[in-house]
């Protein structure tokens, strides 16, 4: 039970990506364990932090044979396979640690991740998944919450009792709903401007950047790259906000395929590239930050 506690404790207190901070916390959590099993943790973290996803995941396999039952290995064998968009891998580990630990709210988030990477929903796992336990929807809600997807999240609600938590998450939800039915009319009406709508909605991202409001930020980016799917601003906003509210992977993605539709907007490309340098850089990879910084053209 102790070792369980322990492996909960490393996987969840310690920020995604900080691998020095995770071997230094490791080593807190670790000393009963063999110091081959500890060698070959610690080189997966390693081999993760450089984006050696084949090589991590090599060394996780090798700690899933000494610690068959670990729930965490296998966990993060999703994490590795999901970075190395490998997801029917990424998805199988994924619902081996939910079957055992339903009620685990990270786990849960991960497996929805992988899903929607792959068109797919929870609800096509109802025979794995044991969509019946209440913690399970509760989280479920919440997660839908925070992906901004509203109806789905109350749907999860409508099947759960009347708490002072769920209650107060269908006001949240409510609320943000009101918010971005405000924010669609905005942009509805930006789209319709008998002026430039485009520089229009770009002013308006630019005020939601220097006023830090990501979160209006993503809701309107996302509704702006829908509709003008070649205007590059649009993506690095969008991905600019996702970084900004905790989505750095999804935040990296949309903006790297940005830079393949700008050209000659050269303050706009540095702008994507500072973006990507800090957020790798949070993430503790130093060598895609660094990467990124280099690319930056002075006098911009």
């Amino acid at each position: 039970m102790m070792r369980n506690i322990c492996w909960v404790v490393l996987a969840f207190c310690i920020p995604l990506g900080a691998l020095a901070q995770e071997e230094e916390s490791a080593e807190l959590f670790l000393e009963e364990y063999t110091d081959e099993f500890q060698s070959l943790f610690f080189e997966a973290l390693k081999q993760k932090g450089i984006q050696n996803y084949d090589r991590a995941a090599e060394k996780l396999l090798e700690c899933k044979n000494l610690q068959p039952d670990n729930l965490v290995i296998d966990y993060e064998l999703a994490r590795v396979y999901f970075l190395d968009k490998k997801f029917n891998l990424a998805q199988g580990y994924a619902i081996l640690v939910l079957e055992q630990s339903p009620e685990n709210y990270w786990y849960l988030e991960h497996f929805i991740s992988i899903l929607e990477k792959q068109g797919n929903t929870v609800d096509a796992f109802t025979d794995r998944i044991p969509l019946t336990n209440t913690s399970l929807r509760g989280n479920l809600a919440k997660i839908y919450f925070q992906k901004g997807k509203y109806s789905n999240a109350l749907k999860q609600l409508d099947n759960l009792p009347r708490t002072a938590n769920t209650i107060s998450l269908r006001q949240k939800i409510e609320d943000s709903i009101k918010k971005k039915t405000v924010t669609k009319t905005v942009v509805t009406k930006s789209t319709f401007s008998p002026e430039n709508p485009l520089e229009e909605l770009k002013k308006r991202m630019d005020a939601l950047i220097s006023n830090r409001d990501f979160k209006t930020l993503e809701n309107m980016a996302n509704e702006a790259k829908d509709t003008y799917p070649l205007q590059p601003y649009f993506q690095y906003a969008y991905g600019l906000a996702l970084t900004k509210n905790g989505k750095k992977e999804e935040g990296i993605e949309i903006l790297e395929a940005a830079l393949d539709f700008i050209f000659e907007d050269i303050p706009l490309k540095n702008n994507v590239y500072r973006v990507l340098s800090e957020t790798y850089a949070s993430m503790g990879n130093d060598k895609k930050a660094s990467e990124y910084a280099n690319k930056i053209e002075t006098g911009s």
